[in-house]
């Protein structure tokens, strides 16, 4: 049988490099537990303009399509930005788990 798959729920914008290594982090992690990880906010912005509100618009569309697939959400940090809403509330309303860790991946 293969692998779960989670959905990495993470800030992006406000420290846009600091971020992007976070949930990287984030990732690992997921895959260190034996999960296979997406997080579309790493994989997107490198050929989508995330300041373009069309391609915006375009990547969270994507995301929230490829949340469809996940057996869980993992919500990481206390910071939960607008684009994490939305992927929180598809999660909710799809039915789909939902864990919370901290920024340095404990569970809470």
């Amino acid at each position: 049988m293969g692998r779960k798959i989670v959905y990495i729920c993470s800030p992006l914008r406000r420290s846009y490099e600091k971020n992007i290594v976070k949930a990287n982090l984030y990732s690992r992690f997921a895959y260190e537990q034996g999960c296979l990880p997406i997080a579309p906010h790493v994989i997107f912005p490198q050929f989508l303009d995330d300041e373009n509100k069309t391609e915006r618009r375009a990547g969270m569309s994507m995301g929230l399509q490829l949340l469809d697939i996940c057996s869980e959400l993992w919500v990481f940090g206390t910071r939960i930005s607008e684009g994490m809403k939305a992927e929180i509330e598809k999660a909710k309303m799809k039915g789909i788990s939902i864990r919370y860790f901290s920024e340095s991946m404990e569970e809470g």
